[in-house]
């Protein structure tokens, strides 16, 4: 076992406890940006001046209306930009747009006394607009070749030979929409002056290191004269790694202007149509297969809808590539990607970061192609499964590690849910209910850990143990809900050896840990992790030395358990408090900074060739639905999920993410249903789901009314801190379950082997039209359904040419 992922005796890492800040979440003494607004004297409020056009050339700004409406202090525009006018990394996002890209889109804001004052001022500014052609839908991008960014392409093996050796051809196209991340806290920041012109942001951000070079960059000051603290964040879910920046550097700008705090917050309406979502995508592709179902070659086209600006648009697509393959061997494959520019908000990060986009994809080709090839969706994603032994690679050259496990989580799922019984259940109540169906469908996840961008996979920490015994840890990780400070206050006292109430957390401050990564691609755990034991190591080797001539021992052989040094073979011991103390007086140093770097790594995005993911994350869930032939309502009856995380660093915590990732991937492939006014009228480009009264959410109600998880054991990861592993995005692709178990249920209600088209998300709609195009496709064929009715009906699933076809039919006009 490595040094990194061995465990000391009484480890507090692995045992279950509550979040750190639980008790202050559930009793609302929390504080978050916003928070801090009331304890901030002489605050303004800022408040964007939004343009309703989907396209624009602004023709005239004109602010001095706001200025005369009481209370308002200041306008800013892009002629108060001492530094660059840009909020983006590409810089490609005008922070003060001369050209409005969609439909909200801030020009100015208006610094006010209340919020109330800023409002107004905002109305009253004047803009004039030269409105241009807007591209609104995926669709209307690709037909005008409207593209940014990189068109990686990955190659691996010899697809025309795949395809030749191809018992079965196979084709089709997919559209699949975005998500809106919803977190509780809307983007906030509060910026405030010192005496010296220093700046002092508090921001709602996953990146405070990026929010800082944004605003030093707006400023036109060096990154030493910015601080970046986030206290904690009300969800984040990769909203808030690249889009906080540009909002921050607003407040910031403002206050440098006035030398008085100023407090930015989008209300929700604001956030929603401001910010960026989830990419949606748009796929066809070309599948073969042999006689036995297994894949001889892929060649797909992934198009992803990046809004206006590139954000992250280019990582998120690298990412969907490399995870179109899933648990999958594909021999054969050639994968092209690109970016469609359309004029709505900037798509940017969301929990998978393009991981589930791209393994959506061959979910839904291996559920539409199951049929057809005449074989069970189970049994052919078993018969597909990435094998050990066998020098498999990932089709960008990545060997797939403990392969092994993808096919364990899988049985014990099968195992643990009773599957084979309660399919046999489901095959007696369907045959039993004409108008109601019930269906059983089994899923895997093999989800790459480590940014892409190898630069990324770095962390630091700052440890420091006061005289008293007492121990504060810093660390470049943000809070979002997740659990990250609680794994970290767990590693800390593990590796120092003292119980957890020694240790406290402070607030991520970029004057603490500098130049840190944001904390997404589910490496918050694995790097901030590594850095804080690595720090912590540090002290305890020199206090192993202090302990050691104490107790006239070795400092080999001398152990720090549950805050005692005691030396091997020993009965004499020294406790902590004391031995700080000693260690104080003997002027040994009490502070140490940490560092880790993620090893092992290598990515040439050119070629699109690499190991880019320290290790891969495996899953599988079982979720069985039932759904009313009438109105396509259903319900989640239950989930049994096996979830791989190696050995758990806090299991309560880990158990959680596993839920609430699933919850939400639920909520992306079967509720959450973005709109856009695609029209030609006043409106065009105006998100039409501006609230939680149009855009659905999961909720309680939407919870599998059984649902169980367990997390494998024995899966101790050698590469990652103390044996665990990621956990945040790896669960939310379990979901893939679920919309593979409505269109089962769907299917129940035509004859056998009817192949269903399911829109996404699978909406109650979306299923009841593919229940109806069964049963049209069934009165075509003459056949009975299942429900007994042979009737004619909306054949439409709201997808784009959503045939899965042979070469022959096609060829034949089919």
């Amino acid at each position: 076992m490595s040094q990194l992922s061995e465990r000391p005796e009484k480890s507090v890492v692995g045992v279950s406890m509550p979040h750190e800040s639980a008790v202050q979440h559930v009793t609302g003494t929390a504080l978050y940006t916003d928070d801090l607004v009331q304890r901030t004297k002489d605050v303004l409020h800022a408040y964007p001046v939004q343009v309703m056009k989907a396209h624009g050339r602004i023709t005239a700004l004109r602010t001095e209306p706001a200025l005369a409406v009481p209370g308002v202090v200041r306008v800013l525009t892009g002629a108060d930009v001492p530094g660059v006018n840009d909020a983006g990394m590409k810089h490609d996002e005008p922070l003060f747009p001369d050209e409005v890209m969609f439909h909200g889109h801030a020009v100015a804001w208006v610094l006010g006394e209340t919020l109330e004052a800023a409002r107004l001022g905002a109305a009253a500014v004047e803009v004039e607009l030269a409105e241009l052609p807007s591209l609104i839908t995926l669709q209307d991008a690709i037909a005008a070749g409207s593209y940014h960014g990189a068109r990686p392409v990955m190659a691996h093996g010899d697809i025309d030979a795949g395809f030749a050796d191809s018992a079965h051809v196979l084709t089709g196209e997919f559209q699949f929409s975005g998500q809106e991340h919803f977190y509780l806290e809307t983007h906030a920041a509060l910026a405030q002056i010192d005496e010296d012109g220093q700046v002092f942001v508090q921001s709602s951000t996953q990146h405070p290191s990026e929010t800082q070079e944004i605003v030093s960059h707006v400023l036109g000051v060096p990154a030493h004269e910015v601080t970046v603290q986030c206290l904690r964040m009300g969800g984040g879910f990769g909203g808030k790694e690249m889009q906080p920046h540009g909002f921050a550097a607003i407040a910031a700008l403002g206050a440098k202007l006035t030398g008085r705090p100023v407090r930015f917050r989008l209300n929700r309406t604001q956030d929603l149509t401001m910010s960026g979502k989830r990419h949606g995508f748009h796929a066809t592709w070309k599948i073969g297969f042999d006689a036995e179902g297994r894949i001889q070659a892929l060649d797909a086209t992934l198009t992803a809808d990046g809004g206006w600006s590139l954000d992250l648009s280019e990582p998120v697509l690298a990412r969907a590539l490399c995870h179109i393959d899933n648990t999958y061997w594909i021999p054969n494959a050639r994968v092209a990607g690109r970016i469609a520019k359309t004029n709505t908000v900037s798509n940017t990060a969301f929990r998978g970061f393009g991981g589930p986009q791209g393994m959506l994809v061959i979910e839904d080709i291996l559920g539409r192609c199951a049929p057809r090839l005449g074989l069970d969706p189970r049994e052919l994603r078993e018969r597909n499964f990435y094998r050990p032994g066998q020098g498999q690679t990932t089709p960008y050259g990545q060997p797939v590690t403990q392969p092994e496990r993808i096919a364990a989580v899988w049985q014990q799922v099968l195992d643990n849910g009773g599957v084979a019984d309660r399919e046999r259940e489901i095959a007696a109540f369907n045959a039993a209910h004409p108008h109601t169906k019930r269906a059983l469908a089994i899923t895997g996840v093999k989800f790459g850990i480590s940014f892409n961008l190898t630069a990324f996979n770095q962390g630091g920490a700052l440890v420091l143990i006061y005289k008293d015994g007492s121990v504060l840890i810093n660390h470049g990780g943000t809070e979002m809900g997740q659990g990250l400070h609680t794994k970290m206050l767990q590693v800390a006292a593990t590796t120092l050896g003292i119980p957890l109430h020694k240790v406290r957390l402070a607030p991520t401050r970029t004057d603490k840990v500098p130049n840190t990564s944001a904390t997404a691609a589910s490496s918050g755990a694995d790097l901030n992790g590594g850095a804080v034991k690595n720090a912590c190591e540090q002290l305890r080797e020199r206090l192993l030395r202090v302990a050691a001539s104490q107790l006239g021992s070795n400092a080999s052989d001398v152990r720090i358990v549950e805050g005692v040094a005691r030396a091997l073979g020993s009965d004499e011991e020294l406790a902590w408090d004391d031995l700080v103390r000693t260690a104080y007086f003997q002027r040994v140093q009490l502070s140490a900074a940490g560092y880790y770097r993620t090893e092992g790594l290598h990515w040439d995005a050119k070629t699109f060739r690499g190991s880019p993911f320290k290790y891969f994350a495996v899953g599988a869930a079982a979720a069985e639905v039932e759904v009313d032939g009438f109105t396509g309502a259903y319900r989640l009856r239950r989930v049994d999920i096996v979830h791989d995380v190696g050995d758990s660093l806090s299991p309560m915590i880990d158990i959680g993410q596993v839920e609430g990732g699933f919850v939400q991937g639920a909520g992306w492939l079967t509720l959450e249903d973005l709109r856009w006014d695609s029209g030609d009228g006043p409106h065009r480009g105006r998100l039409q789901t501006q609230a939680a009264s149009t855009y659905k959410l999961p909720s309680f109600s939407e919870m599998p009314e059984e649902f169980n998880v367990t997390l494998l054991e024995n899966a101790t990861e050698e590469g990652a801190v103390y044996g665990s592993k990621a956990v945040g995005e790896p669960p939310l692709m379990l979901a893939f379950s679920v919309r593979e178990a409505l269109r089962q249920a769907a299917a129940a209600f035509g004859p056998g082997g009817a192949v269903v088209e399911l829109a996404s998300p699978a909406t109650p709609e979306a299923v009841y039209w593919a229940i109806q195009s069964v049963r049209q496709d069934a009165a075509s064929r003459n056949e009975p359904t299942r429900d007994g009715a042979a009737t004619a009906g909306h054949a439409g699933n709201g997808q784009v040419d959503g045939a899965v076809r042979t070469d022959a039919e096609a060829l034949s006009g089919a």
